[in-house]
């Protein structure tokens, strides 16, 4: 009671005590904001990863790039190898001096694999990776088809090899299946996932500015006639710039997740307006996208975006 932890300070706690009576062999930390003050940070991990820097949690971590990869590198322990996602120039730095600090291996992973072919579906990502040293490429069929998980796969594999020089045993084909069934083993959802086709119905995660420009992108590779964006935010995100990189042309559905951080529908549509972004409003999520299913025309393109919290409810998700 004097400590006051937060919800997510009890929920570490027991997982890790839970972990501990286990006595699993394996357990996948992430942290929860940040790192270097983020309670998840007790342990001495066997390899450490940081997968990119992006502009979130801006009132903890710092309004600036270099300000959060520090947060974010407070992860790198003594001698323990680190793997970076996604480096730019004003975070490289920051790595490079925190891991000589502590004496840390450090990795650049989209230094040392390299994309060289995408093909996508809705179904599907298929990705070619050069290794950039030896030249050798290999194939990847991923069943979370974001784009942006190409990203994410070299840190994968950068990772994995990292393991195995630790004396891990993954084979290429565990690799391979492993990354083909990430949704099935997981339980992963909401990133970029197809919930219906005729019309296309998407859900993402997306709720931050790194998050949203992801969905722009991967919307210039996907065919679609109209667009319908269902959102609905948390208080504490940069709600503005989000909804200034928003298309003004699509149709937007404003609704909120059901609970207390959530940003009423209504707000959401005033701020909205401020970007002329124009669209009703609806109490839940399900509703908008009942709304959206019957205003939509075959070939339109549905996505429902601006929170984790949103997308956990949506009923097509948990259903299937």
């Amino acid at each position: 009671e004097s400590i006051e932890p937060s919800f997510f300070e009890i929920t570490v706690a027991m997982a890790f005590e839970y972990f501990s009576k286990k006595q699993v062999d394996i357990a996948v930390i992430e942290t929860g904001l940040g790192g270097r003050l983020d309670s998840t940070n007790i342990i001495t991990p066997l390899l450490s990863i940081i997968t990119n820097i992006g502009f979130d949690h801006m009132a903890l971590l710092g309004n600036t790039l270099p300000k959060i990869a520090y947060e974010k590198a407070g992860i790198i322990k003594h001698k323990v190898p680190i793997v970076i996602g996604e480096s730019i120039a004003e975070t490289r730095n920051v790595f490079l001096e925190k891991s000589n600090q502590e004496q840390s291996p450090i990795f650049f992973a989209q230094e040392l694999k390299r994309v060289s072919n995408i093909n996508y579906t809705h179904h599907q990502l298929q990705v070619k990776i050069e290794d950039v040293a030896t030249k050798k490429s290999d194939e990847f069929n991923l069943d979370l088809t974001g784009i942006y998980q190409t990203k994410n796969l070299c840190t994968v594999l950068e990772s994995v090899n990292q393991l195995q020089q630790l004396g891990f045993e993954i084979s290429n084909e565990q690799l391979k299946f492993g990354l083909q069934n990430t949704k099935q083993l997981t339980g992963l959802h909401g990133r970029w996932e197809l919930l219906q086709s005729n019309p296309t119905i998407i859900a993402d995660v997306g709720h931050n500015e790194d998050g949203i420009r992801q969905i722009l992108q991967q919307l210039q590779i996907t065919k679609y006639n109209h667009l319908h964006i269902i959102i609905g935010m948390v208080k504490d995100k940069d709600i503005d710039q989000v909804l200034s990189l928003l298309p003004k042309t699509a149709t937007y559905y404003f609704t909120k997740a059901q609970i207390p951080r959530a940003l009423e529908e209504n707000a959401l549509q005033d701020l909205a307006k401020q970007q002329q972004l124009k669209g009703n409003t609806y109490c839940n999520v399900n509703k908008a996208i009942n709304n959206a299913l019957q205003t939509a025309s075959v070939n339109d393109l549905i996505i429902v975006c601006g929170s984790v919290f949103l997308v956990s409810i949506i009923e097509m998700l948990i259903v299937s």
